[in-house]
């Protein structure tokens, strides 16, 4: 029998938020957003977590967030570390930037063992229909090269505080994934969301779907992100070795591109809410506590 498992990537540090994100206390009875997430995830189904961290914040997180968690539901570490390469190839002198998604899901392939698994963010608050479908769709998932993203309206995604980075998404008549465009400066504008290039403000439909990083994989995706991991590190230590980043997205289109693989959106109608800024966290804080208020959470997780 399956046994969906799901992967957090709390590895990051959170520069434009200005702290660690991933611990900082927003609920009512202090817990942090991801404790919302997994706290979701139960309820769906998901029965394990792998938690991808810096090793360096592994006690920190164990003591304000991972001990709450570990009473609801079975949970493994895994590091993401830059010296996890593969076979020929060193760290470039400098570096200090993690390697990217694509890297931080790698680096938990042995914990998640061969299991369908699901991706998040730790500091995004996703709400419980996108766990929902995506644990159905991997209990359902046949073969390999058959994938899922949760789907979210790009105007629950935005926030009044400063633009964010989407993964603005294109679909068949099916649902099925066809290209995902990284626009990394989205705003709220007054007359609606638009990103901005060059200077350049081009409108975007609010009803459009964007991926928020939720992804449903079968085991089989480990190795596509092995394979992929070698061309990338060869090209990025010659163009960019000190922030060259491997991204999940990328992984994904280039798969949907290449003919190998096909991911279903499965549309989720709940509102993010997440810490990108400082100044978002009364908004989520507020968001919280009224979701506890309606009875949808306990006040203590």
């Amino acid at each position: 029998m399956k046994r969906p498992v799901i992967l957090v990537m709390a590895a990051g540090m959170g520069s434009r938020y200005g702290g660690l994100k991933q611990m900082d206390p927003v609920g009512p009875g202090g817990a942090a957003i991801l404790d919302y997430s997994l706290y979701d995830a139960k309820r769906a189904g998901f029965e394990k977590a792998v938690i991808i961290l810096n090793r360096k914040l592994e006690q920190e997180f164990r003591e304000l967030v991972g001990r709450r968690i570990e009473q609801r539901m079975e949970v493994e570490y895994a590091f993401q570390e830059l010296e996890k390469l593969p076979d020929g190839f060193a760290v470039p002198t400098g570096r200090t930037k993690p390697w990217g998604t694509g890297h931080a899901v790698l680096c938990g392939q042995k914990a998640v063992g061969g299991e369908p698994f699901a991706v998040i963010n730790a500091d995004d608050y996703y709400g419980i229909e996108g766990f929902e479908q995506v644990h159905r769709f991997l209990l359902g998932a046949q073969g390999s090269g058959n994938y899922c993203m949760a789907g979210y309206r790009l105007e629950n995604t935005l926030t009044e505080n400063g633009s964010v980075s989407r993964g603005v998404c294109e679909t068949d008549g099916e649902g099925k994934l066809r290209k995902i465009t990284e626009r990394t400066q989205i705003e709220a504008g007054a007359e609606g969301p638009c990103y901005v290039e060059e200077g350049v403000r081009t409108p975007l439909s609010p009803q459009a779907t964007v991926s928020m990083n939720f992804w449903g994989f079968t085991p089989d995706f480990f190795r596509a992100l092995e394979e992929g991991f070698v061309p990338f590190l060869e090209k990025t230590l010659r163009e960019n070795p000190e922030k060259g980043e491997y991204f999940l997205p990328f992984v994904v289109d280039d798969l949907i591109r290449a003919g190998s693989a096909q991911v279903q959106v499965v549309p989720s109608r709940d509102k993010w809410y997440g810490v990108t800024y400082r100044e978002d966290r009364p908004a989520v804080v507020k968001a919280l506590a009224d979701m506890t208020e309606q009875g949808l959470y306990p006040k203590e997780l």
